[in-house]
């Protein structure tokens, strides 16, 4: 997936994102958390921006409080 620099990506993007991840390869809300970074910002939370990594970081916040009923 490209992504444009630029442009901050939301909390509502992560949250789904996350939990497709972790619908689709069964892992658990951390594994799930650790994929992302990976794949969306090569393990360096500057890469895609201050406001994005924020984001991200809430949006894992909030999933990580959500009922295991996912």
């Amino acid at each position: 997936m490209i992504l444009n620099k630029g442009g901050k990506l939301s909390t509502a993007y992560f949250l789904s994102y996350l939990e497709l991840v972790m619908n689709a390869r069964q892992c658990s809300r951390a594994e799930a958390r650790e994929i992302v970074f990976t794949r969306l910002f090569d393990q360096d939370k500057n890469k895609l921006g201050p406001d994005t990594y924020q984001a991200f970081e809430t949006a894992y916040t909030q999933f990580s409080k959500k009922s295991e009923s996912l």
